[in-house]
């Protein structure tokens, strides 16, 4: 539920302001993948109206928030095995859903697949490695030990850090029209949003990231306590929107 919080805050304004993009208005259907606390599908609900509908979906549906919204369903799904219809959907949203699946490229034609004619994806991943903390060239950067043993963690599990950067390349290979790509980074500062989403990724993995020996300890709660400082700021990951449309029949 942290997690979800700081994400909400942190990139929801961005979503939404693609999301604005792709024209997405009344009687649309959508699918909203990995849907987390539910906020994106909670939003979408209001631009299709009642003429629309929004299908919201999740490996775990336990921290989607209630809704008084008629034209929501919730549903327990796997993108990677789980069936789902073609040429069903107006719009397709994931958010760092593709980032952690080994299977992401399989799982991204899938989502294509749900697309009608003429309809739009948006596809929002991290990028966490092209851009790291440099405090050796900005000295008011930190460099966590900490992250490093994460990202191997997740690296080690399937995740590909660096897939954002990839996507619209992607996409073009597979014939989608009208992409748009932005990049989205901010500084994060000690005791922030960000920190809060970082700390909460951390405890999460905790003990993988202790097994897996590149971390003390004592080194793990020292990032922690460093990040409760005044003084602290890092790099976030690259946020990248990725926005296509299918080919109109």
């Amino acid at each position: 539920p942290a997690r979800f919080a700081a994400l909400a805050e942190l990139y929801d304004d961005t979503s939404i302001r693609h999301l604005k993009r792709t024209g997405v208005d009344r009687g649309w259907r959508c699918w909203e993948i990995g849907a987390g606390s539910g906020s994106i599908a909670h939003w979408l609900c209001g631009q299709v109206g009642p003429e629309g509908s929004v299908l919201a979906t999740d490996i775990d549906t336990r921290f989607l928030r209630q809704s008084s919204h008629s034209n929501l369903t919730v549903r327990r799904h796997d993108i990677s095995l789980d069936p789902l219809p073609d040429q069903a959907f107006d719009l397709v949203h994931a958010r760092l859903v593709l980032v952690h699946l080994p299977e992401r490229e399989k799982v991204l034609d899938r989502m294509i697949a749900a697309l009608k004619p003429g309809g739009w994806l948006l596809t929002e991943e991290f990028d966490s490695v092209s851009q790291l903390p440099a405090p050796e060239r900005y000295p008011y950067e930190t460099a966590l030990k900490t992250a490093v043993a994460l990202r191997r963690v997740m690296t080690e599990r399937g995740v590909d850090p660096g897939f954002g950067r990839a996507l619209a390349g992607l996409l073009r290979t597979r014939g989608l029209q009208s992409i748009s790509a932005e990049g989205r980074m901010l500084m994060w500062p000690g005791r922030g949003v960000g920190t809060e989403l970082i700390i909460a990724n951390f405890q999460q993995l905790r003990d993988a990231i202790l097994n897996s020996g590149d971390i003390t300890a004592s080194e793990f709660q020292a990032d922690l306590a460093r990040m409760d400082q005044p003084d602290f700021m890092a790099p976030s990951p690259v946020m990248w929107s990725v926005a296509a449309r299918r080919l109109q029949a």
